[in-house]
Protein backbone atom coordinates (compact mmCIF):
# COMPACT_ATOMS: atom_id res chain seq x y z
CA UNK A 1 0.00 0.00 0.00
CA UNK A 2 2.99 2.27 0.35
CA UNK A 3 2.99 2.66 -3.43
CA UNK A 4 -0.24 4.66 -3.08
CA UNK A 5 1.98 7.49 -1.89
CA UNK A 6 4.03 7.35 -5.09
CA UNK A 7 4.20 10.77 -6.66
CA UNK A 8 2.62 12.38 -3.61
CA UNK A 9 5.65 14.61 -3.17
CA UNK A 10 4.69 16.26 -6.47
CA UNK A 11 1.18 17.07 -5.23
CA UNK A 12 1.16 19.80 -2.56
CA UNK A 13 -2.49 19.01 -1.73
CA UNK A 14 -1.84 15.33 -0.94
CA UNK A 15 -2.11 14.47 2.79
CA UNK A 16 0.34 11.66 3.46
CA UNK A 17 -0.82 11.20 7.04
CA UNK A 18 -4.44 10.70 5.94
CA UNK A 19 -3.38 8.24 3.24
CA UNK A 20 -1.41 6.22 5.78
CA UNK A 21 -4.27 6.20 8.26
CA UNK A 22 -6.70 4.90 5.64
CA UNK A 23 -4.21 2.24 4.54
CA UNK A 24 -3.86 1.02 8.13
CA UNK A 25 -7.64 0.82 8.50
CA UNK A 26 -7.82 -1.31 5.36
CA UNK A 27 -5.45 -3.84 6.96
CA UNK A 28 -8.31 -5.00 9.16
CA UNK A 29 -10.64 -5.73 6.25
CA UNK A 30 -9.92 -9.42 5.69
CA UNK A 31 -8.73 -10.33 9.20
CA UNK A 32 -10.71 -12.01 11.92
CA UNK A 33 -8.25 -11.26 14.72
CA UNK A 34 -6.72 -8.05 16.10
CA UNK A 35 -3.58 -6.77 14.38
CA UNK A 36 -0.12 -6.15 15.76
CA UNK A 37 1.94 -3.16 14.71
CA UNK A 38 4.36 -5.52 12.97
CA UNK A 39 1.56 -7.13 10.93
CA UNK A 40 0.14 -3.77 9.88
CA UNK A 41 3.60 -2.52 8.94
CA UNK A 42 4.19 -5.60 6.80
CA UNK A 43 0.87 -5.24 4.99
CA UNK A 44 1.16 -1.52 4.34
CA UNK A 45 4.88 -1.27 3.73
CA UNK A 46 5.09 1.58 6.23
CA UNK A 47 7.60 1.80 9.05
CA UNK A 48 6.54 0.56 12.48
CA UNK A 49 6.75 4.05 14.03
CA UNK A 50 4.42 5.39 11.30
CA UNK A 51 1.96 2.55 11.83
CA UNK A 52 2.10 2.98 15.60
CA UNK A 53 1.19 6.67 15.28
CA UNK A 54 -1.71 5.84 12.96
CA UNK A 55 -3.07 3.23 15.36
CA UNK A 56 -2.59 5.53 18.34
CA UNK A 57 -4.60 8.22 16.56
CA UNK A 58 -7.37 5.77 15.68
CA UNK A 59 -7.54 4.71 19.34
CA UNK A 60 -7.72 8.33 20.49
CA UNK A 61 -10.59 8.99 18.05
CA UNK A 62 -12.50 5.88 19.07
CA UNK A 63 -12.13 4.01 15.77
CA UNK A 64 -9.84 1.37 17.28
CA UNK A 65 -8.95 -0.14 20.66
CA UNK A 66 -5.71 -1.51 22.00
CA UNK A 67 -5.86 -5.04 23.38
CA UNK A 68 -2.48 -5.85 24.89
CA UNK A 69 -0.02 -5.52 22.00
CA UNK A 70 -2.75 -5.84 19.36
CA UNK A 71 -5.32 -3.48 17.91
CA UNK A 72 -8.93 -4.01 16.86
CA UNK A 73 -11.41 -1.74 15.11
CA UNK A 74 -14.36 -0.47 17.10
CA UNK A 75 -18.02 -0.11 16.03
CA UNK A 76 -17.43 3.55 15.24
CA UNK A 77 -15.40 2.42 12.21
CA UNK A 78 -18.60 1.11 10.64
CA UNK A 79 -19.58 4.71 9.91
CA UNK A 80 -16.77 4.94 7.36
CA UNK A 81 -18.14 2.10 5.26
CA UNK A 82 -21.78 2.94 5.75
CA UNK A 83 -21.10 6.47 4.57
CA UNK A 84 -20.52 5.01 1.11
CA UNK A 85 -23.32 2.44 1.26
CA UNK A 86 -25.91 5.00 2.33
CA UNK A 87 -24.83 7.58 -0.23
CA UNK A 88 -24.38 5.23 -3.21
CA UNK A 89 -27.52 4.92 -5.35
CA UNK A 90 -26.06 1.72 -6.85
CA UNK A 91 -25.57 -0.05 -3.53
CA UNK A 92 -28.78 1.17 -1.92
CA UNK A 93 -30.93 0.26 -4.94
CA UNK A 94 -29.27 -3.12 -5.41
CA UNK A 95 -29.55 -4.42 -1.85
CA UNK A 96 -33.33 -5.04 -1.78
CA UNK A 97 -33.10 -6.59 -5.26
CA UNK A 98 -30.38 -8.96 -4.05
CA UNK A 99 -32.41 -9.82 -0.96
CA UNK A 100 -35.43 -10.69 -3.12
CA UNK A 101 -33.34 -12.75 -5.54
CA UNK A 102 -31.75 -14.68 -2.68
CA UNK A 103 -35.16 -15.46 -1.24
CA UNK A 104 -36.42 -16.58 -4.66
CA UNK A 105 -33.58 -18.93 -5.58
CA UNK A 106 -32.16 -19.80 -2.17
CA UNK A 107 -28.60 -18.88 -3.16
CA UNK A 108 -26.18 -16.11 -2.21
CA UNK A 109 -26.05 -13.06 -4.51
CA UNK A 110 -23.55 -10.22 -4.78
CA UNK A 111 -22.89 -6.97 -6.61
CA UNK A 112 -19.33 -5.89 -7.31
CA UNK A 113 -17.37 -3.14 -8.99
CA UNK A 114 -13.75 -2.88 -10.06
CA UNK A 115 -11.44 -0.87 -7.82
CA UNK A 116 -7.65 -1.11 -7.75
CA UNK A 117 -7.79 -4.08 -10.15
CA UNK A 118 -9.90 -6.13 -7.76
CA UNK A 119 -13.58 -6.95 -7.37
CA UNK A 120 -15.01 -4.90 -4.53
CA UNK A 121 -18.27 -6.19 -3.07
CA UNK A 122 -20.68 -3.29 -2.54
CA UNK A 123 -23.85 -5.29 -1.82
CA UNK A 124 -24.47 -8.89 -0.81
CA UNK A 125 -27.38 -11.10 0.21
CA UNK A 126 -26.12 -14.34 1.73
CA UNK A 127 -28.16 -17.51 1.90
CA UNK A 128 -25.52 -19.77 3.42
CA UNK A 129 -21.77 -19.81 3.91
CA UNK A 130 -20.25 -21.07 0.65
CA UNK A 131 -16.61 -20.04 1.04
CA UNK A 132 -13.92 -20.50 3.65
CA UNK A 133 -13.76 -16.71 4.01
CA UNK A 134 -16.72 -14.55 4.95
CA UNK A 135 -17.84 -12.35 2.06
CA UNK A 136 -19.61 -9.08 2.78
CA UNK A 137 -19.87 -5.53 1.51
CA UNK A 138 -16.29 -4.28 1.48
CA UNK A 139 -14.72 -7.66 0.69
CA UNK A 140 -12.43 -7.84 -2.31
CA UNK A 141 -11.25 -10.65 -4.56
CA UNK A 142 -8.98 -10.90 -7.61
CA UNK A 143 -10.48 -10.36 -11.04
CA UNK A 144 -9.09 -13.23 -13.12
CA UNK A 145 -10.48 -16.27 -11.19
CA UNK A 146 -13.92 -14.84 -10.31
CA UNK A 147 -17.12 -14.63 -12.34
CA UNK A 148 -17.70 -10.96 -11.50
CA UNK A 149 -14.08 -10.18 -12.22
CA UNK A 150 -14.27 -11.77 -15.66
CA UNK A 151 -17.40 -9.78 -16.47
CA UNK A 152 -15.62 -6.56 -15.53
CA UNK A 153 -12.48 -7.54 -17.47
CA UNK A 154 -14.50 -8.60 -20.52
CA UNK A 155 -15.84 -5.05 -20.80
CA UNK A 156 -12.31 -3.74 -21.39
CA UNK A 157 -10.42 -3.49 -24.66
CA UNK A 158 -8.05 -6.29 -25.65
CA UNK A 159 -5.09 -4.02 -24.95
CA UNK A 160 -6.36 -3.26 -21.46
CA UNK A 161 -6.93 -6.94 -20.78
CA UNK A 162 -3.40 -7.81 -21.88
CA UNK A 163 -1.97 -5.06 -19.68
CA UNK A 164 -3.89 -6.38 -16.68
CA UNK A 165 -2.72 -9.96 -17.26
CA UNK A 166 0.91 -8.81 -17.61
CA UNK A 167 0.83 -6.86 -14.35
CA UNK A 168 -1.11 -9.38 -12.25
CA UNK A 169 0.42 -12.51 -10.69
CA UNK A 170 -1.78 -15.32 -12.05
CA UNK A 171 -1.73 -17.69 -9.10
CA UNK A 172 -3.42 -21.09 -9.17
CA UNK A 173 -5.86 -20.98 -6.24
CA UNK A 174 -7.13 -24.51 -6.99
CA UNK A 175 -6.15 -27.17 -9.49
CA UNK A 176 -8.87 -25.77 -11.79
CA UNK A 177 -7.70 -22.15 -11.81
CA UNK A 178 -6.86 -20.91 -15.30
CA UNK A 179 -3.52 -19.10 -15.15
CA UNK A 180 -2.50 -19.06 -18.82
CA UNK A 181 -2.81 -15.52 -20.17
CA UNK A 182 -3.79 -16.58 -23.70
CA UNK A 183 -6.46 -18.93 -22.37
CA UNK A 184 -7.82 -16.18 -20.14
CA UNK A 185 -7.98 -13.77 -23.08
CA UNK A 186 -10.03 -16.36 -24.97
CA UNK A 187 -12.32 -16.78 -21.97
CA UNK A 188 -12.82 -13.02 -21.75
CA UNK A 189 -13.69 -12.82 -25.44
CA UNK A 190 -16.24 -15.60 -24.98
CA UNK A 191 -17.60 -13.87 -21.88
CA UNK A 192 -18.14 -10.64 -23.78
CA UNK A 193 -19.91 -12.51 -26.57
CA UNK A 194 -22.19 -14.58 -24.33
CA UNK A 195 -22.89 -11.83 -21.81
CA UNK A 196 -22.20 -14.00 -18.78
CA UNK A 197 -19.31 -15.69 -17.00
CA UNK A 198 -19.29 -19.03 -15.21
CA UNK A 199 -16.45 -20.02 -12.89
CA UNK A 200 -16.38 -23.60 -11.70
CA UNK A 201 -14.17 -24.13 -8.63
CA UNK A 202 -11.34 -21.89 -9.87
CA UNK A 203 -11.49 -19.56 -6.87
CA UNK A 204 -12.14 -22.21 -4.25
CA UNK A 205 -12.86 -25.93 -4.39
CA UNK A 206 -16.60 -26.54 -4.16
CA UNK A 207 -17.59 -23.02 -5.21
CA UNK A 208 -19.43 -22.45 -8.47
CA UNK A 209 -20.67 -19.03 -9.63
CA UNK A 210 -22.27 -17.20 -12.53
CA UNK A 211 -22.17 -13.45 -13.21
CA UNK A 212 -23.69 -10.97 -15.64
CA UNK A 213 -23.00 -7.28 -16.32
CA UNK A 214 -24.95 -4.29 -15.06
CA UNK A 215 -25.04 -1.47 -17.62
CA UNK A 216 -25.48 2.27 -17.45
CA UNK A 217 -25.14 4.62 -20.37
CA UNK A 218 -24.00 1.80 -22.61
CA UNK A 219 -21.13 0.86 -20.28
CA UNK A 220 -20.60 -1.98 -17.84
CA UNK A 221 -20.54 -0.34 -14.40
CA UNK A 222 -20.82 -3.40 -12.18
CA UNK A 223 -21.26 -7.16 -12.12
CA UNK A 224 -23.99 -9.19 -10.47
CA UNK A 225 -23.43 -12.81 -9.46
CA UNK A 226 -24.86 -15.89 -7.81
CA UNK A 227 -22.55 -18.19 -5.90
CA UNK A 228 -23.42 -21.73 -4.94
CA UNK A 229 -21.98 -25.06 -3.89
CA UNK A 230 -20.93 -27.30 -6.77
CA UNK A 231 -22.18 -30.36 -4.90
CA UNK A 232 -25.69 -28.93 -4.73
CA UNK A 233 -26.19 -27.11 -8.05
CA UNK A 234 -25.20 -28.67 -11.35
CA UNK A 235 -23.85 -26.69 -14.28
CA UNK A 236 -27.07 -27.40 -16.17
CA UNK A 237 -29.20 -26.07 -13.31
CA UNK A 238 -26.97 -23.04 -12.99
CA UNK A 239 -27.50 -22.19 -16.66
CA UNK A 240 -31.19 -23.05 -16.93
CA UNK A 241 -32.51 -21.77 -13.59
CA UNK A 242 -30.08 -19.34 -11.98
CA UNK A 243 -28.74 -17.48 -15.02
CA UNK A 244 -32.18 -16.29 -16.29
CA UNK A 245 -33.10 -15.03 -12.81
CA UNK A 246 -29.77 -13.23 -12.55
CA UNK A 247 -30.20 -11.60 -15.95
CA UNK A 248 -33.67 -10.39 -15.00
CA UNK A 249 -32.40 -8.62 -11.89
CA UNK A 250 -29.40 -7.16 -13.76
CA UNK A 251 -31.78 -5.75 -16.37
CA UNK A 252 -33.98 -4.19 -13.68
CA UNK A 253 -30.94 -2.70 -11.97
CA UNK A 254 -29.57 -1.36 -15.26
CA UNK A 255 -32.89 0.32 -16.01
CA UNK A 256 -33.05 1.94 -12.58
CA UNK A 257 -30.60 4.62 -13.78
CA UNK A 258 -29.25 5.25 -10.30
CA UNK A 259 -25.51 5.21 -10.81
CA UNK A 260 -23.35 7.96 -9.44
Amino acid sequence: MADEEAGADKDPEFMTSLARGLAVIRCFAERREPLTIAQAAQETGFSRPAVRRCLHTLVCLGYAARIGHRYALQPKALALGYAYLSSSPLASRAQPMLDALRDEIGESCSLGVCEEEQVYYIARAESSRIMSIALRAGSRLPLYPTSMGRILLAARSRREQEAYLRSTPLVALTDRTETDADALLAILAETAERGHAIVDQELEVGLRSVAVPVHQGGKVVAALNIGTQASRVSMADLRSRLLPALRRVATDLSRAGLFG
